[in-house]
C-alpha cells in the first residue's frame, strides 16, 4: 500500500540468551495501516507487542523485514518527524512544570515559538491538566503523569499516534479521554496503533485488531467483524488463553 501511514514486512527479532538458543520475540509480522484508520496490537505478556513498537520507534533493529512510516525507514529523522508516541510508563524531567515541559518536547520537535504559545495551553486544557499547569511534575500523580505523557504525544500533531497501554495509571474519566482523543485523532486523519488489554477500548475505537501470540499473528481482521457474533474478549480467550508468559 503506497500511501499507507506505517508498513511492517516480515519483522523478525530475537534476543540472544547467555542460557540456550534464544528467544524468538517476532516472528515474520506483517501489518500496515492507512491515515484515518485505528488499529489495535492485542496479546498476552511476551506475544511480542513491546518488540513490534519498539522497531516502529526505530529503537531496535529487525533481524528480517523492514519497517516504513509514510515511506521512510523506521527511526530515521523523517519518521520521527511524523510520529507520536506515548509509551506505557510515561518517564519524563519531574522537576519540570509542564507548560515548560511540553515546550521543552515542541522544541525538540521543530515547533516554532509561536506555535507553542498557542497549542501549550490548549493541550494542557483538553488532558485536563490546566489546574495545575504552574505545579512540578514530581507532585502530579500517577493518572497527571500518564495525561501529561498523552499531551506530549499529540503536541506536534503526528501524523501517525503510537500508544502503548495509554490508560495505565488513569481512573475511567482518564480513560474516556484516551478513547475520545482518539476519536479526534481519527477524524483528523492521523493513523494510531493502540497497544492495550481492555480490549473494551478496543471494541470501542479501534476500526482493525491484530492478535499476536508468541511473536505470530493469530488474527488480523476488521473489529466489527470479530464482533458481529461475539465478543472481542472471548475471541480474544479462544485464541491464547493459556498462552505462556515470554
Amino acid at each position: 500500500m503506497a500511501d499507507a501511514a506505517l508498513q511492517v514486512a516480515g519483522l523478525t527479532k530475537s534476543y540472544r540468551s547467555w542460557f540456550g538458543s534464544g528467544v524468538l520475540a517476532v516472528d515474520d509480522l506483517s501489518l500496515q495501516i492507512a491515515p484515518g484508520e485505528t488499529m489495535a496490537l492485542v496479546g498476552p505478556n511476551g506475544a511480542g507487542k513491546t518488540t513490534t513498537l519498539l522497531s516502529i520507534l526505530g529503537l531496535l533493529r529487525p533481524e528480517r523485514g523492514e519497517v516504513r512510516v509514510f515511506g521512510e525507514a523506521a527511526g530515521s529523522r523523517a519518521a520521527r518527524r511524523r510520529l507520536g508516541f506515548l509509551s506505557e510508563i510515561f518517564y519524563t524531567y519531574r522537576y519540570r512544570r509542564a507548560d515548560d515541559l511540553l515546550r521543552f518536547y515542541g522544541r525538540l520537535s521543530g515547533m516554532s515559538d509561536a506555535a507553542l504559545a498557542a497549542r501549550v495551553p490548549a493541550l494542557l486544557e483538553r488532558v485536563g491538566l490546566a489546574d495545575a499547569v504552574t505545579r512540578r511534575v514530581t507532585t502530579y500523580s500517577k493518572g497527571m503523569v500518564q495525561r501529561l505523557g498523552l499531551a506530549q504525544a499529540l503536541l506536534h500533531e503526528p501524523d501517525l499516534l503510537v500508544l502503548d497501554e495509554p490508560t495505565t495509571g488513569l481512573d475511567p474519566e482518564g480513560r474516556r479521554l484516551v478513547t475520545d482523543v482518539v476519536a479526534e485523532q481519527k477524524k483528523r486523519g492521523a493513523a494510531i496503533l493502540l497497544s492495550s488489554h481492555i480490549l473494551t477500548d478496543v471494541e470501542r475505537v479501534c476500526d482493525r485488531v491484530v492478535i499476536l501470540r508468541r511473536g505470530k499473528v493469530v488474527l488480523a481482521e476488521r473489529v466489527a467483524t470479530v464482533t458481529a457474533t461475539r465478543s472481542l474478549e472471548d475471541v480474544y480467550m479462544d485464541l491464547v488463553g493459556g498462552s505462556s508468559v515470554g
